[in-house]
C-alpha cells in the first residue's frame, strides 16, 4: 500500500497556514518517513481499522502515528484560563469553497508539541473524483488533474496529544454535505455524528 501527500496537504508545510504546521522538514522528507511507517503498520490499515484507523466513510481513513516532526497540538480544551484567547470568524480553505463560521484559540505563549499525527486519508477513487471536478478552478483551461500515484492520499495532518479520533468540526460536516462543487466531499450529513461533534467542539477549540 502506498501513501503520498496530496497538493492540498502541502499547506501544512507553509509557515502562514493556520492549522497544523510542519516546518522542520520538506514534503519530500515527510513522504520518506511515511514510507518507513508503511512497512510497519499500513499493511494492516484496512484489515485492522479498529486498531490503526477509523473510517469516516468508505473512501476516507484516519491513521494515528507517532509525531516525527516539530508539529504542535491542533486543539485544546476551553478553560477559564484560556477563554480570553478564544476568537471567531468566517473562513474558507481555498477560493472555491464557501466561507464557514469557526472559532479558535490564539495563545500568547504558543502551544505544546504534539505526541501524535493524525493523518486524514482519501482513497484513490475519491481523490480522482474531486480532482476532476476542481480541474481548472484557477481559471486556467489548460490546468489538468494529475492522478496521484498512490492508494491513499494525505489530505490533512492533525497534531494531537492522543491517538484517538477528534470529532470532525460541525462546519466541515456542513461543507461536506453541500457537495464537492462547494469544496466538500459529498458525504451526507449524519445527525448523530453532527450532535457529537457539536458537543466536542463546544468544549474544545482549534489552537492557532
Amino acid at each position: 500500500m502506498k501513501i503520498k501527500l496530496t497538493d492540498f496537504a502541502l499547506r501544512h508545510f507553509d509557515r502562514e497556514f493556520g492549522g497544523t504546521k510542519i516546518l522542520n522538514m520538506t514534503p519530500e522528507d515527510f513522504e520518506k518517513e511515511l514510507d518507513i511507517v508503511n512497512g510497519h503498520i499500513l499493511v494492516g490499515l484496512l484489515e485492522r481499522s479498529k486498531e490503526f484507523g477509523y473510517a469516516y466513510s468508505g473512501d476516507t481513513k484516519l491513521l494515528a502515528i507517532r509525531n516525527f516532526t516539530d508539529a504542535k497540538v491542533g486543539s485544546m480544551p476551553i478553560t477559564l484560563e484560556n477563554y480570553q484567547y478564544l476568537r471567531s470568524g468566517y473562513s474558507s480553505r481555498r477560493e472555491s469553497e464557501l466561507p464557514v463560521f469557526s472559532r479558535w484559540l490564539e495563545l500568547p505563549l504558543g502551544k505544546p508539541k504534539a505526541d501524535y499525527l493524525m493523518l486524514v486519508l482519501y482513497d484513490k477513487v475519491q481523490l480522482d473524483k474531486e480532482g476532476r471536478i476542481t480541474e481548472g478552478e484557477h481559471g486556467d483551461p489548460n490546468e489538468k488533474y494529475v492522478p496521484l500515484d498512490a492508494d491513499f492520499g494525505v489530505v490533512a495532518i492533525l497534531g494531537q496529544s492522543h491517538p484517538n479520533e477528534e470529532s470532525m468540526k460541525p462546519e466541515t460536516m456542513l461543507r461536506n454535505a453541500l457537495g464537492v462543487e462547494e469544496g466538500g466531499s459529498g458525504v451526507a450529513l449524519d445527525r448523530e455524528k453532527y450532535l457529537e461533534s457539536v458537543k466536542f467542539w463546544s468544549e474544545n477549540a482549534t489552537v492557532k
